[in-house]
């Protein structure tokens, strides 16, 4: 568009002869659509977390957590001991765009989130305010967030796994399970309407079908 705008210019200054792109068409942009993954994949996903060490406490915790919140990696990266309320949600301090909200999640959530944290306790980093604490002694970064989830991913038989999947899942599941637009707006952070587009895109007709079987309208 830019361009175009530049050659009428041109054109209309003398500097050129003809705007040779008056009718040139803009070439057609290909939305990316991100599968979500299935309630089965899901399930898998849990079970690759089951045993008692830290890490698979942990672990399990996180994705309960980001499977319902929607939360962004870098945001669970972020969260900190005071974040966790198990009473009724978690404050995420440090969003993408620099903003504090609240995101309730489930009490099977929570149970996931005690039960790390009641283990953490014995770790030797227990009094620092890092909430995810890493195998090696530290706290758990990006990467290493990466890591363990795509490792999980691998031993639930789930390919071409990235951490970024549970965000795109956990907002096809809101709107699926009946869960308003404006709702999973505000517990995913999102300001932009079409940012609620591009992560629901994938199941969009599924949830269409689903409606106009629902809604009956050929019963008269």
């Amino acid at each position: 568009m830019a361009v175009r705008r530049f050659s009428s210019w041109l054109a209309d200054e003398g500097e050129i002869d003809t705007d040779q792109l008056v009718r040139l068409r803009p070439p057609r942009l290909e939305h990316k659509i991100t599968p979500e993954l299935s309630e089965d994949q899901l399930g898998n996903l849990i079970k690759a977390c089951s045993g008692k060490r830290l890490v698979d406490r942990r672990d399990e915790a996180i994705i309960r957590f980001m499977i319902e919140t929607g939360a962004r990696a870098g945001e669970v990266v972020a969260m900190r001991t005071g974040d966790a309320d198990l009473s009724g949600g978690a404050v995420l301090r440090k969003t993408k765009s620099a903003r504090a909200r609240t995101v309730p999640f489930s009490p099977k959530t929570a149970q996931a989130l005690d039960r790390y944290l009641r283990l953490r306790k014995g770790h030797r980093l227990a009094d620092t305010d890092t909430l995810w604490l890493g195998a090696q002694g530290r706290g758990l970064s990006y990467d290493g967030l990466y890591s363990a989830l795509k490792a999980r991913a691998k031993d639930a038989g789930i390919e071409d796994f990235h951490p970024h999947l549970l965000r795109h899942t956990a907002a096809a599941r809101w709107l699926a399970a009946g869960g308003s637009e404006g709702g999973l707006m505000s517990v995913a952070g999102w300001t932009r309407r079409d940012m609620l587009d591009r992560y629901t895109r994938a199941s969009s007709e599924k949830r269409a079908a689903e409606e106009a079987r629902r809604l009956g309208l050929g019963e008269f």
